[in-house]
């Protein structure tokens, strides 16, 4: 693992915003950038009830390889990614990144690299439970 990636995790249990953060400290980072998601409660103009995420055995190795790829293209002193697995909750956080750099652009444009690169290329699935009884999967292949 480069020594810009710093913490990259696939966890049953809630993910803690403050240890990304603090994954991530250092003195030459002027900007930390950091996205939460969160499970809303609707899609697709459907009530969401809850949802779990599912991952295929190679997902954190998958994310991790992410993480490394956006650490190098990208002017970054830190890179972090902590995904949800699981039953979640509406309100739960399903997924933080965080990104340190020098400049804040930089820190942005790393940030939004990470995550949608991870929701692309991260075999990590969705199932959704909707108010009216169905229900949907999504990024399955």
């Amino acid at each position: 693992m480069s020594s810009a990636v710093r913490l990259v995790d696939l966890r049953e249990t809630p993910l803690d915003v403050a240890e990304v953060v603090a994954a991530l400290d250092d003195d030459a980072s002027g900007g930390l950038t950091l996205f939460v998601g969160r499970v809303r409660d609707h899609d697709g103009g459907k009530g969401v009830d809850g949802l779990d995420y599912s991952a295929h055995p190679s997902a954190l190795e998958t994310m991790r390889a992410v993480c490394e790829r956006v650490a190098e293209e990208h002017e970054v002193q830190g890179v972090a990614a902590v995904h949800r697995v699981g039953t979640l909750a509406i309100g739960d956080i399903a997924v933080v990144v965080a990104t340190t750099a020098s400049h804040r652009g930089d820190a942005f444009a790393a940030s939004r690299a990470l995550i949608d690169t991870i929701k692309a290329d991260v075999p990590i699935w969705k199932h959704q439970r909707f108010a009216d009884g169905s229900d949907e999967w999504v990024g399955t292949p």
